[in-house]
């Protein structure tokens, strides 16, 4: 063996990560410009070889022996120029074919009969008209003679200029506005119609590079860590490669509006230290058959010039639905046609490593089945809307940049807010900053917040509002119903605060309730919060004999949960234990159940809220006394918490604590001061105005 031999047969495997191949060379860019450069260069080319006004000089003797006396002129323009004037001889057609004319003729330029065969000059315009008067002195009687017509000629570069460059800039000019316009006015790429197919994704790299990381997320910590490892890959990929590990293609963030999701993107962005590509779903569609496609392709063509990198993808159900559903057919798909191509790119036959996608979406029941599947989103990341102890951080984030009083404590507006998502949390907290502002305060308060919360839940509050004393007295009424049937019924949500004073654009009362938090609900508890929110309607028609309009909002919940009840969660013994739960809308237009089974469903739902109407006027007739206090106390005082209650109906009758007790007090006492304001995830029940779903019916609905 050679020394050669030796060494290649010593030599070891190595471990290292193959070399990311070098970027390729881009080739120069398509300039457009070019293209405007040649068409005016050609039409000057051929203004020059079409040009009429190629005659040559001859003297007057000449022009008068062999052209003007012999009959041979059709006519005579004469004009002024610089110093002197000038007179263009035109030959009759008929005679352009004598042979004395040849010498005159250009056989090299197009066109040359047509214009002036011959030009001569003279001092003066008079000059020109005298000389030609006297030439034509002895003329016979049949014979007709020539008169110079007078014209007015510029320069003839000015009039080139203005013939023929001005339009053509112009045209240019034009031609650029439209281009834009219909490349979506866009500068770089897709700018112009011909870049019309190239991504418009944003990048972010060294240059331009996120400030967010992961201290800035709070809240999201299961999926913080999903998302870290992928970051952490791109850093450290020697700590996964040596065990045979493989870096994830792609990570799907599915979860509510407001819960975070492009916030936690922007984290990756800004932790990964990697070129960072980022756009919207949307930016794929285009009026254009194709350009979805080509936009995808263009992506990808970036991303690996730029790998390792990462791609963000917002809003991904907007070209990622299901294929074949609402399409019409023999149309060509332009969103299927984007799809197939995104399919393609993230785990087809010739795809590469090192980009790794992340995509959000706040609709994952839309998504085709082939792009959520392993190998193209490996992880489907759930957000959910945050717990007590995220709310409670979520807010700690968002209390750094504000000044605030002592007594503001996050736990305490964490257990005041549940349901509430990282969004609303952020406005809660710039409310309550531009709230206390607006009071001339030097910190931010609890009484701020709470207010804020307020604000958020059932808009601004309208204290002038006109309201007559008869509207006034029935949501006194109608919310006293609301609240009795909570105080006295064991599975509601305890109240905080009953008021009548109108909020939001026609909210005329509203009752909140802080629900304890949790994720499985029962037919009684469910039923309960029915009872609760019919008492509103209950107490009108107990007080009043009559009904109003107000209940609305009510008579949607309760419609809309008693459907749910029969038809989704199998709590009705007629029906049975069936669920007719329809979420990617697989049925279409067409019922998976009988028109004898619908009928049945719309009785079983009839008599389930029948039931809820008389228990809850059961109810109601025998605390009429607790009814009419607690009304007359509302018009007195219109904002009533539940301290006022219990002094008024006494103890609750029954021993539950709410989370906010048992996070923050530890104790079942709760003190107006201490309740503030909630949000729309609790009960909040309007008088002709919007009716938050609380947080049983999100769980329930999701």
């Amino acid at each position: 063996m050679t020394d050669n031999q030796n060494k290649n047969k010593k030599q070891k495997p190595s471990n290292r990560i193959p070399n990311i191949p070098k970027k390729p060379q881009k080739a120069s860019k398509f300039n457009i410009f070019w293209v405007y450069a040649a068409i005016i260069v050609g039409l000057l080319v051929v203004q020059f070889l079409f040009n009429t006004e190629n005659a040559q000089e001859v003297s007057y003797n000449t022009f008068e022996k062999e052209m003007l006396l012999t009959g041979d002129v059709e006519k005579i323009v004469s004009y002024k120029t610089d110093e002197i004037a000038r007179a263009d001889v035109y030959i009759k057609e008929s005679k352009l074919n004598s042979p004395k004319y040849k010498k005159y003729l250009s056989d090299g330029i197009v066109g040359s009969k047509k214009g002036p065969l011959v030009y001569f000059n003279a001092n003066s315009l008079d000059d020109i008209s005298k000389q030609l008067k006297e030439s034509q002195v002895n003329l016979l009687p049949t014979q007709q003679a020539i008169k110079p017509i007078p014209v007015s000629k510029s320069n003839p570069w000015a009039s080139a200029f203005v013939q023929i460059i001005l339009p053509l800039l112009l045209f240019a000019g034009l031609w650029i506005f439209l281009m834009r316009r219909m490349g979506g006015g866009a500068g770089g790429g897709g700018g112009q119609i011909f870049n019309i197919g190239k991504s418009k994704a944003t990048l972010f790299d060294k240059e331009s590079q996120v400030n967010i990381t992961f201290n800035d997320v709070a809240g999201l910590e299961e999926a913080k860590q999903e998302v870290m490892e992928i970051v952490d890959f791109l850093k450290n990929p020697k700590k996964y490669t040596n065990l045979g590990g493989k870096i994830p293609k792609g990570a799907l963030l599915i979860g509510s509006p407001g819960t975070g999701k492009t916030l936690l993107a922007k984290a990756v962005a800004g932790e990964a230290q990697v070129p960072f590509f980022s756009l919207s779903g949307s930016d794929f569609v285009e009026m254009f058959v194709g350009v979805g496609a080509s936009r995808v392709r263009d992506l990808f063509k970036q991303a690996k010039d730029k790998a390792p990198c990462i791609i963000f993808i917002d809003e991904v159900d907007a070209i990622g639905r299901a294929r074949g559903k609402n399409s019409m057919m023999g149309g060509n798909d332009e969103r299927e046609n984007t799809l197939n191509q995104l399919l393609v790119e993230m785990d087809g036959f010739g795809t590469d490593s090192g980009i790794i996608i992340l995509a959000a979406t706040n609709r994952p029941d839309v998504l085709d089945s082939a792009l959520m599947r392993p190998g193209r989103f490996d992880r489907q990341i759930s957000i959910d809307k945050p717990d007590l102890n995220g709310r409670e951080q979520i807010f700690k984030v968002h209390l750094k940049p504000i000044k605030t009083a002592e007594e503001v404590d996050a736990k305490k507006l964490s257990a005041q807010t549940p349901g509430f998502a990282g969004a609303e949390i952020a406005n809660v907290c710039n409310e309550a900053a531009l709230i206390a502002a607006r009071r001339n305060k030097e910190a931010v308060d609890m009484q701020d917040f709470q207010d804020a919360v307020d604000r958020v839940i059932g808009g601004l509050e309208k204290k002038n509002k006109i309201i007559s004393p008869e509207e006034k007295n029935i949501v006194a009424y109608h919310e006293a119903g609301h609240a009795i049937a909570g105080w006295f019924l064991e599975h509601a949500d305890p109240l905080v605060k009953v008021s009548i004073v109108p909020r939001g654009v026609a909210a005329l009362g509203y009752a909140q309730y802080l629900p304890k938090e949790q994720f499985l609900y029962t037919t009684e508890q469910l039923t309960d919060g029915m009872c609760m929110t019919m008492g509103g309607r209950v107490a009108e028609d107990i007080v009043f004999g009559k009904i109003s309009t107000g209940a609305q909002n009510d008579l949607e919940r309760i419609t809309k949960l008693s459907y749910a009840m029969v038809t989704v969660y199998g709590m009705n013994k007629n029906i049975g234990n069936v669920s007719f739960h329809d979420p990617q809308n697989e049925y279409n237009f067409n019922k998976p159940y009988s028109e004898k089974t619908s009928e049945m469903i719309d009785n079983e739902v009839r008599i389930l809220i029948g039931e809820v109407y008389e228990r809850t006027k059961q109810l109601l007739t025998e605390k009429r006394e607790g009814l009419e206090k607690l009304a007359q106390k509302l018009i007195e005082k219109e904002i009533l918490f539940q301290a006022d209650l219990e002094e008024i109906l006494g103890k609750r009758p029954f021993d539950t604590r709410t989370t906010y007790d048992e996070f923050v007090n530890g104790t079942g006492d709760q003190t107006p001061a201490a309740q503030g304001l909630v949000h729309d995830g609790v009960e909040q029940t309007d008088d002709l105005g919007t009716v938050a779903e609380n947080t049983a019916d999100e769980k329930l609905n999701s």
